[in-house]
């Protein structure tokens, strides 16, 4: 008898020590995630104006949809005017007053001012940033050719962050609005074959944490890390060890 309480006891620590550690993280991932949705959610946004960058798929489509049943203005940003056109006529349908569309690369700083301005222009202020735009490149560090290459995943998942929000702080800082900067589970939980992508999602994180010490009094900064979500980068988008573009 004693023998198997012992058994039974080894046992069941085992079993219990186990469903901790595999649940908990997943419980925490979707109590954090959960948290994120209601904290950008919770301000009423029926009226205002937001801009959401790589809003042609994936998050930033979903978002544009969420704040469009709000009742937000749209300025939807992405480099496939087609698709994006698509994506603003779904918004309009689901209760956005007008989606705006706005044909540009994140990755140039010239691109990124004509968003600001263009959406400045059209519905006269800014009050939330959705830096969203984002691609990876799925390969193990050792097997590219040039790591130069690469440069592109950071052009456009930090640089294409860091363009936007520097030309939009003065207009949120008007309408005391928010930044919502995409970053991702990747930047804390390493995974092989996503060296480039990782560091790139860890620069955005810790560059808001920072920014958020400077500016957090006028303007609010809401970082979001979710973690594998369906979408053109986990269906075959993305940058080819020659740093080509590709999408299956």
């Amino acid at each position: 008898m004693d023998l198997m309480n012992n058994f039974l006891n080894i046992l069941l620590s085992r079993i219990s020590l186990t469903a901790f550690f595999v649940i908990l993280p997943a419980y925490l991932i979707f109590k954090f995630l959960s948290y994120i949705i209601k904290s950008i959610f919770s301000e009423d946004v029926d009226g205002k104006v937001v801009l959401i960058t790589g809003a042609s798929s994936g998050i930033g489509e979903h978002l544009a949809y969420e704040y469009a049943k709000r009742g937000a203005y749209l300025a939807l940003v992405a480099r496939r005017e087609n698709r994006l056109r698509e994506v603003a006529h779904v918004a309009e349908l689901l209760g956005s007053p007008y989606a705006l569309v706005i044909k540009a690369d994140v990755s140039k700083i010239e691109d990124c001012k004509r968003c600001i301005d263009t959406t400045i222009a059209h519905f006269g202020r800014l009050d939330h940033l959705v830096n969203n735009a984002g691609i990876t490149s799925i390969n193990l560090f050792e097997e590219y050719d040039d790591v130069r290459n690469m440069a592109s995943v950071m052009d456009i998942n930090f640089w294409g962050t860091v363009y936007c929000t520097y030309n939009a702080i003065p207009h949120l800082k008007r309408s005391r609005g928010r930044i919502i900067g995409i970053a991702s589970s990747a930047e804390w939980l390493p995974a092989p074959r996503l060296s480039f992508y990782s560091a790139s999602k860890a620069a955005v994180a810790s560059f808001y944490e920072t920014l958020r010490t400077e500016i957090a009094k006028e303007v609010g900064i809401t970082i979001v890390t979710p973690g594998l979500t369906e979408s053109e980068v986990t269906q075959g988008k993305f940058i080819s060890k020659t740093g080509q573009m590709y999408l299956d």
